[in-house]
């Protein structure tokens, strides 16, 4: 695939692919992240931390249901040490992410520090359109891409998570829960856009049919994992018989 008004020759610069992944995320994968953030600001107001706090929070742990995880037990009068356990577990899910990610931003001049960098923009929108988008760029353009797309919908997040903090006593208390489902339907809508292989559409389906049944079997704390390997599994399987590697 060519970036629209790629240059030819040796204009393919650091600059040009980074710029192109900035432009990219500029509209939804943004107005998507700044719609869930709000409500982490206005969080972190409500149990008497600064704005700062926040916004830190979202460039350190870059994942919303962290925040809300970390603030509200920090309200709820938690151990710090628990309170640390408990958001690593909870980011446990993005290791496989990043598992599958990485491998597309190897390239030249790419080394272990630039990958351990970009594996802390790994997250829900930077993956599921960096699994859509980055097969079809080259090799060499892939991890620029990616970090220009990256740092655009983390700014807008972390802008978001600030003004939050002065915009959520504004917003009635259902508009602002419901700020949070964005990101959710975004993630399905992108995985269906990117699907394009049997497997894809089987995990799909495999992931909506089994959710309500894990939720029912074992709880809400595990529900997401169970679904994962179990329907993850299945879908592999279904692909390996199908002849695919």
């Amino acid at each position: 695939m060519r970036l629209a008004g790629q240059p030819d020759g040796n204009g393919a610069t650091f600059w040009f692919p980074f710029r192109a992944g900035v432009r990219q995320a500029a509209g939804l994968p943004s107005l998507v992240l700044m719609a869930s953030l709000i409500g982490v600001g206005g969080l972190t107001r409500d149990i008497g931390y600064p704005m700062w706090a926040g916004v830190f929070s979202t460039v350190l742990l870059w994942a919303g249901p962290a925040q809300v995880l970390l603030f509200g037990s920090l309200a709820a009068g938690a151990s710090l040490p628990a309170i640390a356990v408990a958001v690593s577990l909870s980011s446990i899910r993005f290791f496989p992410m990043v598992v599958s990610l990485l491998p597309l931003l190897r390239g030249p001049g790419v080394g272990t520090g630039k990958l351990l960098f970009g594996a802390h923009f790994v997250a829900v929108t930077a993956w599921t359109e960096g699994r859509r988008l980055l097969p079809g760029l080259p090799v060499e353009q892939r991890y620029p891409f990616f970090i220009g797309f990256s740092v655009m919908v983390m700014a807008a997040a972390t802008f978001a998570t600030g003004a939050g903090y002065f915009l959520i006593a504004a917003l009635p208390a259902a508009f602002a829960a419901a700020l949070l489902f964005t990101t959710p339907m975004f993630f399905t809508l992108s995985l269906v856009a990117g699907s394009r292989t049997l497997a894809d559409w089987a995990a799909l389906g495999l992931g909506f049919a089994l959710a309500p049944l894990a939720t029912a079997l074992v709880g809400q704390d595990f529900d997401l994992l169970v679904v994962g390997l179990v329907g993850g599994t299945l879908a592999y399987a279904i692909h390996r018989m199908r002849g695919g590697r």
